[in-house]
């Protein structure tokens, strides 16, 4: 069998490949920059088969021209382009808004009241001895002397040799003046705090059982007065104190004296110092004297010493003086639990804030009896029946559920606008949840200060399905509502503290469950 040609052929050079060689470039009407003639689009015979080059990209012009829309193809710094700045600033404002957390959480310590403005300076005090007869020349020097050298008396314990341990008891005047000294600055408000105890406690001691000599307390309005001396701002309930006949710049040159190189405290701790000074004085006058006040001036006293309780910057200074006190005015009232009622919507009275209020009922210990009786009547103020029965929290946590209380807080006398309208849902909402909080909480403080005995066994269980009922399982947790979680979470802590005292008390043989009651 005879073949063409030469199979091995003597040329082993590869063929030539046009697309490899460099041509001029072309404008759209398909003429090169060198001037050439234009090229065919068609791509005839006359101008030659097309490289692989040339029909890749006018498939990829093709392929632009009709699957990508037409801004796409716009330069970047047109305002079309797809991925400008703006747009992509929109995008990212979305994302954050979409897994943003709301500010807006439960506090955990209440907002308090503005209830002492700020005071440099002490109000001048001015001892009126016009009526007063002095009984030896040191006593006169004293009532004669200025005021500046009535203080060197006190700081030098001259005023405690006149009238400590002495057979005739100290002028009242001279008591009411100690008084008003306790609301200067602190080194003059325990020396004058110190002395009226001393006074007080050795008339006490040294009075015989003939004598019907009774150690002095001031007035509700002497307390009034000293209150607005420290700076209570209350027209209706402070009055200013009587006008002095000498300046303040004296009064000032008189407390400094020679401490000028002392720093003076800051201002909410000279208050709380010069506070818990008259609350220990006034602790002891009620405990010295368990008759002196009404129970109408120790029910305004009550409400008075709740409300000095909230000022803003004594919020987060320990109040074991003023508890003490307080224990002690309500062991003093007469008609117990008559004045239970009026007691406690005289408390509702102090603030308008629910946080407040809680913080006031908080101030109560419930280590007495009477103690434990304000608690219950703070949630309930129309009290009918014994504030031991827990049966009457039960009635209380079916109000309290988050429902409930947005039909209450959600009345408003102009509906806001469309536009306005997720701002007032979320405030309203943070609003309900607040307050749940601070009833939820009271509830607890109720229930821990109870008893829990067996014959309680089934009352508790009731408040527990309550619980579980009315208010945990209508809490839906987001992450744009920490205020929910803060509910959530005291709503499950108190069913488990529930539950632990349900757990130490066995209840009775016989014991029908009240699902009835739900």
């Amino acid at each position: 069998m005879e073949t063409s040609g030469d199979p091995f052929p003597s040329d082993w050079s590869p063929p030539p490949i046009e697309f490899l060689n460099p041509r001029p470039p072309q404008d759209a009407q398909g003429t090169s920059a060198e001037g050439s003639e234009p090229q065919h689009a068609d791509g005839d015979l006359k101008a030659g088969p097309a490289s692989p080059e040339e029909l890749f990209c006018s498939l990829a012009c093709q392929s632009q021209q009709a699957d990508v829309p037409e801004p796409s193809c716009s330069p970047p710094d047109s305002g079309n382009y797809v991925n400008s700045l703006d747009c992509l600033l929109q995008e990212k404002r979305l994302l954050v808004e979409k897994f943003a957390v709301s500010l807006q959480d439960i506090p955990q310590v209440h907002p308090g009241e503005s209830v002492f403005l700020p005071r440099r300076y002490p109000l001048p005090c001015f001892l009126d001895a016009s009526q007063l007869k002095p009984h030896s020349a040191l006593e006169e020097l004293f009532l004669n002397a200025p005021p500046s050298q009535q203080l060197f008396f006190l700081r030098s314990s001259l005023l405690s040799t006149l009238y400590l341990h002495s057979t005739r008891p100290c002028p009242v005047p001279v008591l009411q003046w100690l008084l008003k000294l306790l609301a200067w600055p602190p080194d003059t408000s325990s020396r004058a705090f110190g002395l009226l105890w001393d006074l007080s406690v050795d008339e006490l001691f040294h009075q015989s059982a003939d004598e019907d000599v009774r150690p002095w307390c001031p007035s509700l309005q002497e307390v009034m007065e000293l209150l607005h001396s420290l700076g209570a701002h209350s027209p209706t309930a402070y009055l200013p104190g009587p006008c002095s006949r000498w300046d303040l710049c004296e009064s000032e040159a008189s407390l400094d004296g020679g401490d000028k190189e002392q720093q003076d405290p800051p201002q909410e701790t000279a208050l709380d110092m010069c506070l818990s000074n008259i609350y220990k004085f006034l602790t002891l006058c009620v405990y010295v004297r368990p008759g002196v006040y009404t129970d109408a001036t120790l029910l305004g006293l009550t409400e008075l010493l709740c409300r000095t309780g909230l000022d803003v910057g004594l919020r987060l200074l320990p109040k074991t003086n003023l508890q003490q006190l307080l224990l002690q005015l309500l062991e003093c009232v007469r008609e117990w639990p008559g004045k239970l009622q009026r007691l406690c919507r005289a408390l509702s009275w102090v603030s308008d804030h629910h946080h407040n209020l809680l913080a006031v009922v908080q101030l109560f210990p419930d280590v007495t009896p009477r103690g434990r009786w304000v608690l219950l009547p703070a949630l309930m103020t129309s009290l009918q029946t014994d504030p031991e029965k827990l049966s009457l929290l039960s009635r209380l946590l079916g109000l309290m559920k988050p429902s409930a209380l947005r039909q209450h807080l959600g009345f408003q006398p102009s509906t806001p606008c469309q536009e306005q309208w997720p701002k007032a849902s979320a405030e309203l909402d943070h609003k309900v949840c607040y307050l749940c909080h601070s009833l939820l909480t009271l509830a607890g403080v109720v229930v821990s200060s109870q008893d829990v005995t067996p014959e309680h066994w089934g009352e508790l269980q009731l408040l527990c399905m309550q619980l579980d009922r009315h208010i945990n399982t209508h809490i839906r947790e987001s992450p744009q509502a920490m205020h929910r979680t803060r509910l959530k979470d005291l709503a499950t802590q108190t069913y488990i503290r529930w539950q632990e005292l349900l757990a130490h008390c066995q209840p009775k043989a016989k014991y029908f469950r009240p699902w009835k009651d739900l």
